[in-house]
């Protein structure tokens, strides 16, 4: 089975080695809660969060 990591730099939460949002490689398979984010624009929790671009976040990362 291949684990989703998140970044610890911008929460994204993706399988692979480098983070496709801001090419960080500071990852970790320690995260909890998830956010997923359609509209960004239109969002007060995006916005709450800081977030700009959709996909899958996660709430709290070790």
């Amino acid at each position: 089975m291949v684990r989703e990591m998140a970044c610890r730099k911008c929460k994204y939460v993706f399988v692979g080695k480098v983070c496709p949002l801001c090419k960080s490689s500071d990852l970790t398979p320690d995260w909890t809660g998830v956010v997923l984010v359609a509209d960004p624009e239109n969002s007060h929790i995006a916005k709450t969060l800081g977030i700009t671009q959709k996909g899958k976040y996660a709430i709290k990362v070790a």
